[in-house]
């Protein structure tokens, strides 16, 4: 496959298109700076953005791993042309039009999220997953911490809790593909990481809204105090408990008056003003928008309009998907484009990433210890709520997004690292949660050979 991506990269069309989007570029930067101009500038963006992550996607499921890695990956490529003296991309990871959409694309993606979220099958699995993911959020945000606190003490306390936050994190979605795949999805073990997945996004969330708020109160002066961080863990809480106590009665009656409006695509943009009226009213707060974004998505089950006529065969998830199809690559090619790749090369950035990489790993790990049902394989569980994903990406855009004394919590180098522990987590999971499973499949049958055997005898 590799050989096949040169050999495309090398033919005579590619090398054509390339130079004409190149010509494109020029001709965009040259028409001057009116609104015209802009927009065609924007467009610009759109096409570079769109079929780098298109061919980043495909390419990286071709070699057995997820779209959003070659998304990440071509963004960092099309970031780092400039070393080529290819400067005529640089603007897909500076212009503010395209930040906006980057910002758009991850509240989507944080609403599809938590449509795919389950509040009744997580309620369902257990303690095992509930102690599994309140575990896997104290660990390695203690480790995280601990790390950043060693490797970038300069940088500021609110930076190293970010880089807590950041490993908190699981992307639940490279391990449910996997379990998928080897037929494993109803297994206990699957049910437990998968419900436990969807309580850490709802913790580290929480979190993540948490050192938010603290971040914005201390740019407007405020201090660290106990009573400022209990404030923001109400407000935190009590938003997210009075969306789920009375959204859901509140959409359902909304979805019924909205069956009598003879207007297209009612369905659509109802629930685009569930997500966006929520994920306002959490940034108002002072918690994250992608906060309100998630409690939006949980709201919106399907249960809401089952039983409007009108509604009955739609999906809110199925009608969103086209537009977040488009938009949420526009988030993951635009952080790919703002790493500094010579920063790869810094002996502290790779040292730290690697520590942070331990860090993740061991941390989650620690999700094993919290499993209180016998007969769980307490290593698959660790094993699957390793990947970071596009959860870890979320977390800290959201740290570089923030201003603290006129620079951003998370710095150029210290996102460079996160990045790195970003992927090898993604990376390295599926292969090791397969050996894991083969391995105790192997085991349970060697155990039955072995009492068969004993019962002859």
């Amino acid at each position: 496959m590799v050989a096949i991506f040169k050999k495309l990269l090398n033919a005579p069309r590619m090398t054509l298109i390339l130079a004409l989007v190149t010509l494109l570029a020029g001709k965009a930067f040259a028409s001057g700076g009116d609104a015209s101009a802009q927009v065609h500038h924007i467009l610009l963006g759109l096409i570079v953005i769109i079929v780098a992550a298109k061919l980043g996607g495909d390419l990286f499921v071709r070699l057995g791993q997820p779209a959003v890695l070659g998304e990440l990956v071509f963004g960092i490529i099309i970031g780092n042309l400039g070393l080529f003296n290819v400067h005529i991309f640089e603007f897909v990871a500076k212009d503010v039009n395209i930040a906006v959409l980057s910002e758009i694309g991850v509240i989507f993606l944080l609403f599809q999220v938590g449509l795919e979220s389950d509040i009744a099958k997580m309620a369902k699995v257990g303690a095992s997953a509930f102690v599994s993911a309140t575990v896997g959020v104290i660990v390695p945000f203690l480790l995280g911490w601990a790390a950043a606190a060693f490797f970038i003490r300069d940088e500021g306390m609110y930076a190293q809790m970010f880089i807590g936050a950041t490993l908190c994190a699981t992307s639940v979605g490279i391990t449910a593909r996997v379990l998928m795949d080897l037929g494993k999805v109803h297994t206990k073990e699957a049910r437990i990481i998968l419900g436990a997945a969807v309580i850490d996004d709802v913790q580290g969330l929480i979190v993540l809204a948490v050192i938010s708020g603290l971040v914005k109160a201390a740019s407007g002066g405020a201090a660290l105090s106990p009573v400022s961080i209990i404030l923001i863990i109400v407000k935190a809480v009590v938003f997210l408990g009075v969306v789920l106590a009375f959204g859901r009665s509140f959409a359902k009656r909304v979805f019924a008056l909205a069956s009598h409006l003879r207007s297209d695509n009612i369905m659509l943009c109802i629930a685009l003003v569930f997500c966006f009226g929520l994920a306002y009213i959490a940034a108002v707060m002072g918690l994250a928008a992608i906060v309100g974004a998630f409690a939006a998505g949980l709201v919106l089950d399907e249960v809401q309009w089952r039983d409007i006529r009108k509604f009955r065969a739609m999906s809110v998830d199925n009608l969103i998907a086209p537009i977040a199809g488009m938009l949420v690559p526009i988030f993951f090619v635009r952080m790919g484009a703002t790493v500094d790749i010579t920063s790869f090369g810094k002996v502290s950035v790779l040292v730290f990433a690697a520590v942070l990489t331990v860090c993740a790993v061991i941390g989650k790990q620690a999700c094993g210890l919290g499993v209180v049902d016998k007969g769980v394989n307490r290593l698959v569980v660790g094993l699957g709520m390793i990947p970071r994903g596009e959860v870890g990406l979320i977390f800290a855009a959201t740290g570089m997004t923030l201003m603290l004394d006129g620079k951003p919590v998370i710095g150029p180098g210290t996102y460079s690292a996160i990045v790195i522990m970003v992927v090898v987590t993604t990376v390295v999971t599926p292969p090791l949660l397969k050996w894991a499973l083969t391995r105790a499949e192997a085991g349970g049958a060697n155990g039955a050979e072995t009492k068969e055997a004993e019962h002859e005898a």
